[in-house]
């Protein structure tokens, strides 16, 4: 069977609208991650100049043999410091329950109690199957406002900007990561996560599991007055 290849336009207005067609889907392509970037100039810190405020959000990152991937751990490790220098006093841990071999917030919580942070300031969310879940979990169901958010600085945008558009006043700490492999798919996975995030910011989808309201943020901040 014979293939055929797509042929160019012969005329020269047929190529100048195909050129046009091109640029104009590299633009449409690109857009979503422009507003991260812009939407989010001004609210990435670090560990010591991030502003103080009652809760810091952890995003799950995977775990290898029930413990914190790498890259879990060093967001996790960032939010120790942020405790240890009191800039928060409350630690959320949001990633995947769904199955019951597969619990990164409670690996998440065990992984910060055994670097110091008391077990009583530490929030768990088993049902932040993807950012933007998480974002909306944490203001409708834990009741979080205003917020420090942890990831690796391919993430982070993505995550205020969703959190932002959650109704959580928002900062980040992008933590700092090994350019491996794993790095690299993370950065190329944004370029397309941001398309979805863009959708999920303008038409603000339910999570797929919202459930009731919940009071450990709250009994945890007042644990600690």
């Amino acid at each position: 069977m014979k293939i055929r290849r797509p042929r160019l336009p012969r005329t020269r207005a047929g190529r100048r609208r195909l050129v046009q067609a091109v640029v104009a889907g590299c633009v449409l392509a690109l857009l979503p991650a422009t507003w991260l970037f812009v939407s989010t100039a001004d609210r990435l810190r670090d560990t010591a100049d991030v502003p103080r405020t009652e809760v810091a959000v952890v995003f799950g990152a995977g775990l290898w043999d029930g413990e914190p991937s790498p890259y879990l751990a060093h967001r996790l490790d960032a939010a120790v410091k942020l405790y240890r220098a009191g800039r928060v006093r409350v630690v959320l841990v949001t990633g995947d329950n769904s199955r019951k071999d597969y619990d990164e917030p409670d690996a998440m919580r065990a992984y910060l109690t055994r670097r110091g942070v008391p077990g009583s300031r530490v929030v768990r969310d088993y049902a932040g199957f993807d950012t933007w879940d998480s974002c909306v979990r944490a203001k409708k169901i834990f009741g979080v406002d205003r917020a420090v958010l942890v990831s690796q600085g391919f993430h982070i945008r993505r995550a205020v900007a969703l959190c932002q558009a959650a109704g959580i006043d928002s900062y980040g700490v992008g933590v700092d990561a090994k350019h491996d492999v794993t790095w690299y798919y993370g950065g190329t996975r944004e370029v397309f996560a941001a398309g979805k995030a863009a959708l999920d910011a303008v038409f603000k989808p339910d999570p797929r599991f919202l459930g009731p309201k919940e009071t450990g943020v709250t009994r945890a901040l007042a644990s600690g007055r």
